[in-house]
């Protein structure tokens, strides 16, 4: 593996796509499977700094991710023709992702050290009235946002882009093999 330049330094979202590119490259190349990508993809997006993202890369081979300045990891072939945007299943909307809204963060930052909070003060004073205020909160938080504390949609979520993604590696190595073959046909028919 070559020298990360400053590991502790912090990633930002071109550097992380640009990993998750690389990833996608050895996923491709047949080096990792879709579950061993769905593993190191997430942790690339939970990667905060630069030493964080290249342990994922300790054990395979160019290409890495691209750093600050540095040329782009994954670049497609010159001869390579664009492929369509990814589309959504037939009869299936497209939805953009949302991110969490900021109240619901902050509340979901706040809940489990306010039960913490008054668990420790009902054991101390004996006020049990104080337990009602996490649980009427939990139960608020529920109602509002409660689609959003559903982990299996976020994960069902996160599959579906696996899978999508996996669909147009797929099919850019099935273009990539067509160009292969029509080349060596050429080189074939000029022998």
């Amino acid at each position: 593996m070559t020298e990360v330049p400053s590991p502790q330094l912090r990633i930002s979202d071109q550097e992380r796509e640009s990993a998750l590119n690389a990833l996608g490259e050895h996923m491709s190349a047949g080096r990792i499977d879709i579950e061993e990508y769905g593993e190191r993809s997430a942790r690339i997006t939970a990667a905060k700094t630069r030493g964080e993202l290249a342990e994922m890369f300790a054990d395979l081979p160019a290409p890495h991710p691209a750093y600050g300045g540095d040329v782009p990891a994954a670049t497609p072939p010159a001869a390579s023709v664009p492929h369509p945007a990814a589309q959504p299943p037939a009869g299936e909307v497209a939805r953009p992702e949302q991110s969490t809204p900021v109240m619901q963060r902050v509340v979901a930052g706040l809940l489990p050290i306010l039960w913490i909070a008054a668990i420790a003060l009902t054991a101390t004073t004996g006020a049990w009235g104080v337990i009602l205020v996490p649980i009427v909160l939990s139960g608020i938080g529920a109602s509002v946002w409660g689609k959003h504390f559903d982990h299996r949609d976020r994960h069902d979520r996160h599959r579906e882009r696996l899978e999508r993604h996996r669909e147009h590696r797929l099919a850019h190595l099935e273009h990539r093999r067509e160009l292969r073959d029509e080349y060596r046909r050429r080189r074939r028919l000029e022998r």
